[in-house]
């Protein structure tokens, strides 16, 4: 039953005990306020409606945007084959010459060369896949570090004669 229903049900019982509202105070006391709650009842109604309708077009807008959401930044959420943390931004490489474990991120990355800051020695680093799991993600890349030769010095070809 309703807000409204139960307000429409008590003017109904006001009117069968006969609740005099003209002459009686309590009585007219009584009408104002069954009138009041009809109002009330009234704004109620119509707030909940407003309310139904509101949610339901907050729900279209949030699915929307959602599917805008996916189309920019791409549904990268189902990565299910491994437990791979796509969010990571430094990876571990270890010094080919001390042995010491860097943390790179992915600007020396893409860079190519990293100066040791143990051993000080500079080396090359390279990525190659060996397996590919099929579900897009950059989990597999390895990186390997190759120590970087300083290239030789070149010999002169240049003979010098003698007079």
């Amino acid at each position: 039953m309703t807000i409204s229903e139960k307000v429409a049900y008590l003017k109904g019982l006001a009117e069968g005990l006969a609740v005099d509202t003209e002459k009686s105070k309590e009585g007219k006391l009584i009408s104002v306020m069954i009138d009041i709650l009809e109002e009330v009842g009234l704004s109620i109604e119509d707030l909940e409606a407003t309310t139904d309708e509101l949610s339901d077009a907050l729900d279209a807008v949030s699915d929307d945007l959602s599917d805008v959401e996916d189309d920019l930044y791409g549904d990268d959420d189902d990565c299910d084959c491994c437990d791979c943390d796509d969010d990571e931004e430094f990876f571990q490489v270890e010094c080919p010459n001390c042995g010491e474990i860097l943390d790179i991120d992915e600007d020396v990355l893409d860079a190519g060369v990293i100066q040791c800051p143990a051993c000080k020695q500079k080396f090359a680093l390279d990525l190659y896949d060996e397996e590919e799991c099929g579900c897009g993600c950059d989990h597999d890349d390895e990186i390997v570090a190759e120590v970087e030769e300083a290239p030789a010095p070149k010999k002169s070809t240049k003979k010098t004669a003698k007079k």
